[in-house]
């Protein structure tokens, strides 16, 4: 019995070492191709996502890096409008306290003509009504005293002390 179970066993790990040979066989014949083909696909799959994910990487970093530098450039020009704008509005500033100066100088200067032409002008006429009064003075004196020379020159001189005229 022994024996035959040595013989049975014997028997059945080569059936067994067929069996299993067959199915390699069978299965690199049909399986195993599909399957690394399909595992060679999907290993080329995510080597192309990978680098498409890599590139796609770059391109916002490179994005990132375009964004800073026109964030910089229209900050540096948006200051160098600000500065532009400070500075005009300055110069209008400083333009327009000149004109006003150069504007109230001028009426000065002109108030100051008016006041000096209407002072002669006073000066003038007040001349001419002192030159007036003295002749009237003079005419009534020479009514009144026509006989003494002497009186009516001390008369006159002493009115016209009197009239001081500051020119």
């Amino acid at each position: 019995m022994e024996k035959l179970l040595g013989e049975f066993s014997f028997g059945l790990f080569i059936w067994q070492t067929v069996i299993v040979t067959a199915l390699i066989l069978l299965l690199r014949k049909f399986a195993w191709k599909p399957i690394l083909n399909t595992i060679n696909d999907r290993e080329e799959g995510i080597r192309s996502a990978m680098a498409s994910a890599e590139e796609a990487r770059q391109e916002m970093q490179n994005l990132q890096a375009d964004n800073e530098r026109i964030l910089k450039e229209a900050r540096a020009q948006r200051d160098g409008l600000l500065k532009e704008a400070r500075e005009l509005r300055q110069k209008m500033i400083d333009d327009a306290k000149e004109e006003a100066k150069a504007q109230s100088e001028q009426l000065l200067a002109q108030a100051k003509e008016a006041i000096e032409g209407e002072k002669q002008i006073a000066i003038t006429s007040l001349k001419n009504e002192v030159a007036d009064l003295s002749l009237q003075i003079a005419e009534s004196l020479t009514k009144e005293q026509l006989s003494s020379d002497k009186k009516q020159t001390e008369l006159v001189q002493k009115l016209l002390k009197e009239v001081d005229l500051k020119a």
